[in-house]
């Protein structure tokens, strides 16, 4: 035997056992690692929700400041390149300032860019007080003008002369979160009562799928109609805020649950939930430990799924003002203001939200193909 042959038959001993020391987690991992676009998307997100977190750190400012001088302004691009007055090409970030006139017909203010006017831009720059998470006092911000009283609109202004940008960030907070929440409470309602349904059938079953096949033969336009109606004006957005996700989640819980339902009715008989039963497991064991995880991958897609979804429901909602409402900040109560088509065309900048929007939802579909498939790694 020459000792190529020997070396290869110790490597093809090593490999099996090897693959059979790699848990669950790691096996997962390394066929998730393999989806690229998922990957990239995780980052996204990721990134999104740091955004969402610390949105008091990101926003230039905050989001109710407005200077009625800067009305429907321009976005001002971040340059690093500029003439200084002696005519030396110099390196510094800045943004380039701008001069306005009235139009004599329409009597609109008209800002157009003014290259000798350079704003010194810089990171982690003094700026308007706030509370991180509502608790920390700081003053502190990601980027901005190193003199904060010098215009800086990344993303323009809108109509009241509020920064575009700040308000972006601040609404990735509400229109994110509300996802989240709504997702858990919808999965935690889908799957309890999904299971008990299809593990015990029998009247049971029969009143939980009533209860479903009312839930989704009610019109969701009419009900949140009256639903906004009924919410008293006088509530702060934050009851506002936590009636909208608790509507949604009890509502968006029924295909979840139907899904849940048909795997256990399948699954109820097979031998390993008869041997447990025989083992004397207790039924909430059975479907939590035995029954549940044998279709995580499933769940996983579900949830990612659904996220997207209530993100897109958040701000259809509030763009048709039935859902969240001024002052709160969501991209959906942003996008209000593309609602005019004379705004539309003469600041196309307010269409940022919708294009987060956009971003997001694709983000989580991506990463909801690559967790299911990472979620069975023997596929």
């Amino acid at each position: 035997m020459t000792i190529a042959t020997q070396e290869s038959e110790t490597i093809a001993q090593n490999e099996p056992s090897s693959v059979g020391m790699a848990t669950q987690r790691q096996l997962i991992w390394t066929k998730f690692t393999e989806h690229k676009l998922a990957l990239a998307s995780l980052v996204v997100i990721g990134l999104i929700y740091l955004v969402g977190i610390f949105c008091e750190f990101v926003a230039p400012r905050s989001p109710e400041h407005y200077d009625s001088a800067y009305t429907m302004l321009a976005p001002q691009p971040l340059k690093l390149w500029y003439t200084d007055d002696a005519g030396q090409t110099q390196f510094g970030l800045h943004v380039t300032g701008f001069s306005s006139q009235r139009d004599p017909n329409t009597l609109r203010r008209i800002f157009a860019p003014d290259e000798s006017v350079i704003i010194p831009v810089s990171f982690f720059v003094q700026g308007q007080d706030y509370k991180l998470f509502n608790l920390i006092p700081a003053n502190i911000h990601l980027i901005g003008a190193v003199d904060p009283s010098q215009p800086f609109y990344l993303l323009g202004a809108d109509r009241l002369g509020r920064d575009v940008l700040s308000r972006v960030v601040y609404g990735t907070r509400i229109s994110t979160s509300i996802g989240l929440i709504g997702v858990a409470i919808s999965l935690v309602l889908g799957v309890i009562l999904g299971g008990i349904s299809g593990y015990f059938g029998g009247w049971v079953d029969n009143f939980i799928q009533r209860v479903i096949e009312f839930i989704m033969s009610v019109p969701t336009i009419p009900l949140w109609m009256g639903l906004a109606a009924a919410i008293p004006v006088t509530w702060s957005p934050i009851m506002v805020y936590l009636i909208i996700t608790m509507i949604i989640s009890l509502i968006g819980w029924t295909s979840l649950a139907r899904e849940v339902r048909g795997r256990f009715m399948s699954w109820r008989n097979e031998p390993f939930v008869v041997a447990a039963r025989l083992d004397g497991t207790s039924q909430m064991t059975i479907i939590g430990r035995h029954l549940v995880p044998g279709f995580v991958s499933h769940i996983i897609a579900s949830v990612t799924l659904a996220i997207p979804a209530m993100i897109i429901a958040e701000t259809s909602l509030s763009f048709l003002g039935i859902g969240l409402r001024p002052p709160a900040v969501s991209w959906g109560v942003l996008l209000q203001e593309a609602q005019n088509i004379r705004s539309l065309a003469e600041a196309p900048w307010l269409l940022t939200p919708g294009v987060l929007v956009i971003i997001t939802v694709l983000a989580l579909n991506f990463l909801g193909d690559g967790l299911r498939d990472a979620a069975d790694p023997y596929t």
